[in-house]
This record gives C-alpha cells, sequence and structure tokens, in this order.
C-alpha cells in the first residue's frame, strides 16, 4: 500500500464510528454519504468498504451512504452527471433548485434507510 494511501485509509479509519448501534450506522451512512459527495460515491465505495468489511451491518450503512447520499448534490454520482446532461436543456434542474432539494431530501433518506436497516438487523440474527 502506498504511503498516500496508508495516510487515508488512517484518516477514514479514525472518523468511523464503531459498533452496530443506531447511532453508529447513522454515522457511517452520512460519513459515506458526505465523503461521497466530495469525491464521488464509487471512490468513497472502495476507500471505505474495506474498512468496515467485518461488519455486514456496517457494509451496509456504508452502502446506503454512497448509494442515496450522492442525492444531495450533483458531482456526488458519476450516474446523475450522466443523467443531467442527456436531459433536454429545458427539462434540466437548476443547480440551484437541485441542490436545494436534495440537500432537504437526502439526510431525511439516509436516516429512515438506516433506521430500517436497523430494525430488521435483531429479527434478521444481525448484530
Amino acid at each position: 500500500m502506498c504511503s498516500r494511501t496508508a495516510l487515508t485509509a488512517g484518516w477514514l479509519r479514525h472518523l468511523l464510528p464503531h459498533g452496530t448501534g443506531l447511532i453508529s450506522l447513522l454515522g457511517l451512512a452520512f460519513l459515506a454519504a458526505i465523503l461521497a459527495n466530495l469525491v464521488n460515491n464509487l471512490p468513497s465505495t472502495l476507500a471505505l468498504i474495506p474498512l468496515v468489511s467485518g461488519s455486514p451491518l456496517a457494509v451496509l450503512a456504508v452502502l446506503i451512504g454512497v448509494n442515496l447520499g450522492p442525492n444531495a448534490t450533483y458531482p456526488g454520482s458519476l450516474a446523475t452527471l450522466l443523467w443531467r446532461r442527456t436531459l433536454p436543456e429545458a427539462d434540466r434542474p437548476k443547480a440551484r433548485e437541485f441542490h436545494a432539494l436534495g440537500l432537504l431530501i437526502t439526510p431525511v433518506l439516509l436516516t429512515a434507510a438506516t433506521a430500517a436497516l436497523w430494525l430488521v438487523a435483531g429479527p434478521l440474527g444481525f448484530s
């Protein structure tokens, strides 16, 4: 592992919440969402999954974050950038409108999806 990769992994590992309680899972999902909006969801997934691979619930929380989180901003997901580009000019939402709605709705969706994961984890035998 090169020193830059090791440094990034160490920095991310330091930020990661531990455990599988609701607060920890929410922390993982929100951290993944923020990272996805900063650097895109694909590199965020590649950076975070190896760090949480020992816990299926943590992996699922990260996947929720990197998949729902990019709805907050255009650059969060390549798919969103491509989708926007394929729309006719008249149908493209303005960046301000997209970001305002995304920043409003995305935290609600992240919280609801992560809470649902936490609620079904116990009955399904995950901890």
